[in-house]
């Protein structure tokens, strides 16, 4: 391994180290939560298309903490040189913008939730910067450079942020949604004025 490099990434280990145990802890709790919202009281307002809102907007989180994960595995590797770790960086940026594309079509097909401008930037601007600026950072990695590691390790804080966000408001959602169906359903609170009467028999005389 290169003496530089492993220098330079040994500064980043216990970065690496918190951001990857954070991906993979809250990546047991996306399965958790798609349990949870796979229930009998959530399936019926999941939707006419809940497959195409599943795949639009709950399996991006999955794949944003894997590759948050993976960027962080990605860093402690113990790489014999620069061109080797640019390489993987640059591919992972890459497939993430293309995975964003599909997504995006995906949001476009999909007939189960219509996307209001937090959508976007939680769902696809966002996530979508985050991995762009790996595939950036990737091309800039050489021997005494620093600042493409600060916006790698930015990326990857971004991804968890997205990810953390995007969970939260699915089963806030959902949340809602159940309330509404709720008080929906439930029967109007009477006043005093409507409350129905005792049958009292009228006292003897």
């Amino acid at each position: 391994m290169d003496d530089a490099l492993r220098s330079t990434l040994d500064g980043w280990t216990n970065f690496y180290l918190i951001t990857g145990g954070a991906a993979a802890a809250l990546t047991g709790l996306q399965f958790v939560v798609q349990t949870l919202l796979a229930s009998e009281p959530v399936r019926p307002i999941g939707g006419t298309d809940p497959e195409g809102g599943i795949s639009a907007f709950s399996s991006p989180t999955i794949v944003h903490l894997s590759l948050a994960l993976v960027t962080s595995s990605l860093l402690c590797v113990p790489w014999p040189g620069y061109q080797s770790m640019r390489a993987a960086l640059a591919l992972l940026g890459a497939g993430g913008l293309g995975y964003i594309g599909l997504v995006l079509r995906r949001a476009r097909a999909q007939q189960s939730y219509a996307p209001v401008f937090e959508d976007w930037l939680w769902h696809f601007l966002l996530p979508g910067a985050a991995y762009g600026g790996v595939m950036i950072a990737a091309f800039f990695f050489h021997r005494g450079v620093d600042g493409p590691l600060f916006v790698v390790a930015a990326a990857t804080l971004l991804l968890l942020c997205v990810a953390i966000h995007n969970a939260w408001d699915t089963v806030t959602y959902f949340t809602v949604s159940l309330v509404k169906k709720a008080n929906a359903g439930s029967p109007s609170t009477m006043g005093d004025h409507a409350a129905p009467t005792a049958n009292v028999p009228p006292d003897d005389e």
